[in-house]
């Protein structure tokens, strides 16, 4: 599998309606969990966070958010920011623009939020400029990659700290695909964050 850990600082003035990074002079980064909610790992994902007084966004899946809603109130009760991941993860790049549309829709009815993140960051011109006026759209500025079965946890582990400097957006995935790598991973990022001095803010 082939995919760029970190975003090419070429593509981002060729994407200027989507969300690669947030510069600011508070040393905030922004850790986001896609796929979830999950009703084991979302929960262990917020209990790490909160060793560490910090905050993420969770890009939420909309057949997730109707099987375990009762999670949906623990983001919001611990003080997390969350956004749309879809209703069923379809990819914009092999997905009719109707069908994706309603897709995002079906989401947004379970999800109220202002933020998008398309699913493996695929999307089109034609959909970017549909949704820009209703959503910001979120990409990333680096890939922990823990979804990659092939990958070992200390692989991860590179890739979501040794790039990250203030205005970052950093993807993990509260997922089971994404656990083995994330149960040893995101406790040693989130201690490298802190030793930096990072703030770690969610995007709401």
């Amino acid at each position: 599998m082939i995919y760029p850990k970190h975003t090419p600082e070429i593509i981002k003035p060729l994407a200027k309606d989507l969300v690669f990074e947030l510069p600011n002079d508070r040393n905030e980064i922004y850790l986001t969990f896609d796929d979830g909610p999950h009703p084991e790992i979302t929960p262990w994902v917020m209990d790490q966070l909160d060793r560490f007084d910090a905050k993420g966004t969770f890009f939420l899946v909309g057949q997730n958010v109707e099987r375990y809603p009762e999670i949906i109130d623990e983001l919001k009760r611990r003080g997390h920011a969350m956004g749309n991941h879809s209703y069923s993860h379809p990819s914009g790049w092999k997905t009719g623009n109707d069908q994706y549309f309603a897709d995002i829709e079906k989401c947004a009815a379970l999800v109220e939020c202002g933020l998008y993140r398309p699913p493996y960051g695929q999307i089109t011109l034609s959909q970017t400029k549909a949704l820009k006026s209703r959503f910001r759209i979120i990409h990333w500025s680096d890939l922990s990659a823990d979804f990659d079965e092939k990958l070992q946890p200390e692989d991860c582990l590179k890739y979501a700290t040794h790039n990250v400097r203030a205005g970052s957006i950093i993807v993990f995935h509260d997922s089971e695909k994404a656990w083995p790598r994330l149960e040893k991973m995101l406790p040693k990022a989130l201690e490298f964050y802190q030793e930096k001095g990072f703030k770690m803010a969610n995007m709401a």
